[in-house]
């Protein structure tokens, strides 16, 4: 033990001698920040796609089809066409499409709006964001787009409003994406 000690003293005077405080402490201070930016390097994470995560990226949901050539995507992700100034959870995802409510829930019949191009038509549509009340929120397939947000003093073109006003409930359950009709051209 007095060899390891004796070892350990003249390993700490030769560093004490050839090195400054101020050089160690920026060594140490050099450490501390790179280890802090490793989390933040970029990670292959192709792995993960086959442990039971879908594509669209949310655990225990099948991706879903319209169906419809002239309404493509999947209505349970965020990329789905219609979502583009969508923020709330996905009725869809919920037990709904994105045209209807979950069972036992309500649809708000204030809505606020939002102007989405179709990609099978490169057409621009009205789409009506409509709230469904009644239950507690879902808490699936989280959207926040804000492509055709507008500030507070525009509600009708908010997305941040709860908009389950007009209902038995006032508790938010999910969103839905509505087409009303073709946009005019400008």
């Amino acid at each position: 033990m007095v060899s390891m000690d004796k070892i350990t003293e003249k390993l700490s005077r030769r560093m004490a001698q050839k090195t400054s405080r101020r050089g160690l402490l920026t060594a140490f201070g050099t450490a501390l920040v790179g280890g802090a930016a490793i989390p933040l390097l970029p990670v292959a994470r192709a792995g993960q796609s086959g442990q039971g995560v879908p594509s669209n990226g949310y655990e225990g949901v099948a991706p879903q089809s319209t169906g419809n050539v002239q309404d493509p995507g999947d209505p349970t992700s965020c990329d789905y066409w219609r979502y583009c100034a969508i923020d709330g959870f996905l009725c869809s995802c919920c037990g709904g499409t994105q045209n209807s409510c979950p069972p036992g829930t309500e649809m708000s019949p204030i809505t606020w709006i939002g102007t989405c191009q179709n990609p099978a038509d490169s057409k621009h549509y009205i789409i009506s964001y409509n709230d469904c009340c009644g239950k507690t929120s879902c808490g699936r397939c989280l959207c926040n787009r804000n492509e055709s947000d507008k500030p507070m003093v525009r509600p009708q073109a908010n997305n941040d409003t709860n908009w389950c006003l007009g209902t038995e409930s006032s508790v938010y359950t999910c969103s839905t994406a509505v087409i009303i009709g073709l946009a005019l051209e400008d």
